[in-house]
């Protein structure tokens, strides 16, 4: 009994281990992209180039984006144009908008990955946010916002390196969702722009019918930008 006590915490250890997800990022953009992750950190990414992040299982509130026109000195500090976590490489924080985010969290209720791509916070590069494996186990595969919304983003929401939500920009209980609209928000038409461009992601707070997706706990995935 108390050789398995002690082997208690190594079986857990490996029973953690077996549900983590590694995450594979990859920029096919042809510039430079300075990918962002929380958790995770944060690294530069030229054309072509991955990095893979293993996240533990149980995370909830996890986000990947990429972050544009950034400078940063060698102690990893500076700042970036779309994306800037607090004018760190190495992000702890989230990033500002406008950006295109691929947000998860893990092993949640019946022991399912939930997953999207989401605008509510703008868009500053196309995104794809799929299954590693093919999409066994992830009934609905998953999202692709591949359109480039920046170029036809309307005049209203244009900001330097990307487009802006309209919460972002107004501020208002309409577009945010919140105060009196918190229960009863819905569509707008800048909200449908975006959904127009991009049916897989969110468009606003409320837009979960046609924006989340699942797959099973312990499923891989590949964020791609400029898919």
């Amino acid at each position: 009994m108390a050789s398995m006590l002690h082997l208690l915490p190594l079986l857990l250890l490996a029973a953690a281990a077996a549900d983590a997800a590694t995450f594979t990022v990859t920029n096919n953009c042809p510039y430079t992209v300075w990918a962002a992750a929380v958790p995770g950190g944060g690294m530069q990414l030229d054309n072509g180039q991955t990095w893979s992040i293993d996240v533990p299982a149980g995370t909830t509130g996890g986000r990947v984006w990429a972050r544009t026109g950034c400078s940063f000195d060698g102690n990893g500090n500076g700042n970036c144009q779309t994306g800037d976590c607090g004018g760190v490489l190495q992000c702890t924080a989230y990033g500002q908008p406008p950006n295109t985010l691929a947000e998860f969290g893990l092993n949640k209720f019946q022991n399912l990955d939930f997953f999207d791509i989401s605008l509510v916070d703008g868009f500053n590069v196309p995104m794809d946010f799929l299954p590693a494996n093919g999409g066994a186990g992830c009934p609905k595969g998953g999202p692709r916002c591949d359109a480039d919304v920046t170029a036809q983003c309307p005049a209203a929401l244009q900001a330097t390196g990307g487009c802006n939500n309209p919460c972002t920009v107004f501020k208002t209980d309409e577009y945010c969702c919140t105060g009196s609209a918190a229960d009863t928000c819905g569509p707008t038409d800048y909200s449908r722009f975006f959904k127009g461009l991009c049916p897989d992601a969110y468009s606003y707070p409320k837009d979960d019918q046609t924006s989340t997706y699942t797959c099973n706990g312990g499923t891989d995935y590949n964020v791609v930008f400029c898919p």
